[in-house]
């Protein structure tokens, strides 16, 4: 406060000094009519400065906080710059989340809170990006489908508070089904009436980050240079790596198809490894974190952001299309188009399109018979 009241008598200060030197004799006449006018464009410039770094987006609200995915995901939150408040949210034990990472020297600040005392709605009001991977997660044997029933439910409650309490939140959903899940999302919110599908985003991501793993370890590349669009949803055949659209890549049709399938099924792969203890935790929360701090970065204004993401689109016949967009303040700004698939990716873009399709409309039949205002 100090600093502001100088800086304001600073101001107010020089540009007295430089009408007193330009109008002579006449400058004190002039200066002291003109004092009163001079003092509130000094407020108005030096306030103006230091609020906008005030209002500069950077709260994060991470529901589901306490699970598998919400805890490194919540660490990582913590440890980015982009964030300047991160509230923890979880039907159990979110508060010691919250209590364990404000213990660490970074400038986001951390709250916690269970259902108790409307915590919900104390953790998502002011929030500018909602980060969801709340649910259940895989066992061994579970499909994305399998987790339908349960997760549908826990985010279709979240995202009402979403709409009451932060309706111009952005919101990024990690719990699967995500192929099913985001319509139903987008229903409550149209429900509400603050749907904007600019705002409501399917992380893909893991997929991308799984798809640059497999192919730079299959090249020799380092992963960070490499870059894979991955199109399609987030489940199994659905799942398409455009790995043609990555230069240099010399893989055989046999070692294509195995990176390929790799890729579309690596979360089993990782349940498998777990022996029925866990699913792909770590990984996603990598993921999902590196995606919403892009996100963060494009509301506060850097114009280069392009990712994968699962959102509204018209690239297909399926009403929701995961694709590289184009992110800006207001979150996704552009769909961009597929470009040059090969023929190879051709025939999976095919092949998936009645899955994907069905499994979007089990969504939307979901959110038609359950979702009530």
């Amino acid at each position: 406060q100090s600093r502001l009241g100088y800086c304001r008598q600073y101001c107010f200060n020089q540009i007295m000094m430089l009408l007193s030197s330009t109008t002579y004799h006449a400058g004190q006449r002039i200066v002291t009519k003109l004092a009163p006018r001079v003092q509130n464009i000094a407020d108005t410039v030096i306030s103006s400065s230091f609020h906008s770094t005030t209002a500069t987006p950077g709260k994060v609200a991470v529901l589901g906080a306490a699970g598998g995915i919400g805890q490194p995901l919540s660490l990582l939150f913590k440890l980015s710059p982009e964030v300047s408040e991160l509230a923890c949210y979880d039907v159990a034990n979110a508060p010691g989340v919250a209590a364990d990472l404000s213990h660490i020297p970074t400038k986001a600040k951390v709250f916690g809170a269970s259902p108790e005392d409307d915590g919900l709605a104390t953790c998502l009001k002011g929030s500018d990006l909602v980060v969801i991977p709340a649910g259940v997660p895989r066992k061994p044997g579970m499909t994305r489908d399998d987790l339908f029933n349960i997760n549908a439910s826990i985010v279709k409650a979240l995202v009402e508070g979403c709409a009451t309490h932060c309706p111009n939140a952005i919101i990024a959903i990690i719990s699967n089904p995500v192929n099913s899940i985001i319509p139903i999302a987008a229903e409550v919110l149209k429900q509400r009436g603050v749907y904007d599908p600019r705002k409501l985003l399917g992380v893909s991501n893991l997929d991308v980050t799984r798809a640059r793993t497999f192919l730079a370890e299959s090249q020799g590349w380092d992963p960070k240079d490499v870059n894979v669009p991955v199109v399609g949803g987030h489940a199994g055949i659905t799942i398409l790596p455009l790995f043609s659209q990555v230069s240099g890549v010399k893989l055989s049709d046999e070692e294509l198809e195995g990176i390929t399938v790799r890729t579309q099924f690596g979360g089993d792969e990782v349940v498998k490894a777990k022996a029925g203890t866990g699913s792909a935790t770590l990984s996603m929360a990598y993921a999902g974190f590196l995606f919403g701090e892009n996100v963060l970065k494009a509301l506060k204004g850097d114009d280069n952001i392009v990712q994968c993401a699962y959102v509204e689109s018209t690239l297909t016949e399926a009403e929701f299309f995961a694709s590289p967009c184009k992110f800006g303040k207001n979150g996704v700004e552009e769909v961009l188009p597929l470009g040059t698939i090969s023929a190879y990716e051709k025939s999976l873009l095919d092949k998936m399109m009645p899955e994907l399709k069905t499994q979007i409309q089990k969504g939307i039949d979901f959110a038609t018979s359950e979702c009530k205002l």
